[in-house]
């Protein structure tokens, strides 16, 4: 197949188009897709959360769906319903929204704790489940959430084990004021993402997930990923480290970067590059530290200052 690192800046080029100044993120975006895991964007409205995942959609020629999560939302309204078919007397099933390539849920804080938990089984097994019939969701599939950090009135917050199956959680921020004119120049007579092109299909994108595995990762690298799992754990500042789930997920997200990177091997900076969307929101911060202004962000920041990088040896060696 094309070079991994030609498709993937292809991609990425055609969603700058879109998200203007936003590379870093739009790169962890792909990583997502190519990981086969889900995005969480926590972000201020306006700032292109749900730009960067139709932009992504298109460029990839994926499917695309969206779900306004509110608190009147059921779960049938997610994953689907069965229907009575009086003609044959039988029951056929409607899909939802969650079964298109990539999904996006849009303030997914505001739905019920009952309707979010719609998604638990279509994140982490790829499949859900309506009447007791099984239905398989296409590949590729994910889903990218969107929630306002700022705004709390009427909204219900995403317990642990929600959060736990995101593979990472990005904030985009404001654009720059240079960027916020070349934005401003791009809408002037019409959004960008109307006349944006396929650049690659949805097979490719299979394949590409199929290379992510292949990537090499060395013992050291594992044992320096779980040291660094383990010292959010062991942290004063958090109630809750993160999960062996995280460890794999940062694990699978370093070997994107790298085959993003042109390389077939991940090297530590791969690991501190992704450690923060990858563990931040899976350390949950003690009340106690929480009034002394302590963040997930500080205490990923102090472990990887805490652990020791490794050498990392030629592939191979002894």
């Amino acid at each position: 197949m094309e070079d991994p690192r030609i498709v993937a800046e292809r991609v990425l080029a055609n969603v700058e188009r879109v998200i203007i100044g936003k590379n870093a993120e739009a790169r962890v975006a792909l990583v997502t897709l190519l990981c086969r895991g889900h995005l969480l964007i926590e972000d201020v409205p306006g700032v292109g959360k749900t730009m960067l995942a139709r932009a992504l959609a298109v460029s990839t020629g994926c499917r695309f769906s969206r779900i306004q999560f509110t608190p009147d939302l059921l779960p049938t309204d997610v994953t689907g319903v069965s229907v009575y078919q009086q003609s044959t007397g039988e029951f056929s099933f409607r899909p939802g929204p969650i079964m298109a390539e990539i999904v996006l849920a849009d303030e997914v804080n505001r739905a019920t704790p009952k309707t979010q938990s719609a998604l638990l089984e279509a994140m982490e097994e790829h499949q859900v489940t309506v009447d007791g019939i099984t239905h398989r969701l296409p590949s590729p599939h994910m889903v990218m959430a969107t929630q306002n950090p700022i705004e709390y009135e009427g909204t219900f917050p995403l317990p642990e084990a929600q959060l736990d199956r995101f593979l990472m959680r990005i904030h985009l921020g404001y654009p720059s004021p240079t960027d916020e004119v070349l934005i401003m120049d791009a809408q002037q007579s019409r959004h960008p993402i109307d006349t944006l092109d396929q650049v690659v299909t949805p097979a490719e994108i299979t394949e590409l997930q199929d290379e992510v595995g292949k990537i090499y990762v060395d013992p050291l690298i594992k044992q320096y990923i779980v040291s660094l799992a383990n010292a959010t754990r062991d942290h004063d500042a958090a109630y809750l480290g993160a999960s062996p789930r995280g460890s794999l997920g940062l694990m699978r997200a370093s070997q994107a970067f790298a085959m993003l990177d042109g390389r077939d091997f991940v090297q530590p900076d791969d690991v501190k590059a992704l450690a923060y969307p990858v563990l931040g929101h899976r350390v949950i911060v003690s009340p106690s530290a929480r009034v002394r202004d302590i963040d997930s962000a500080q205490i990923v920041e102090e472990v990887l200052q805490r652990v020791a990088v490794p050498g990392v040896r030629a592939r191979g060696g002894a």
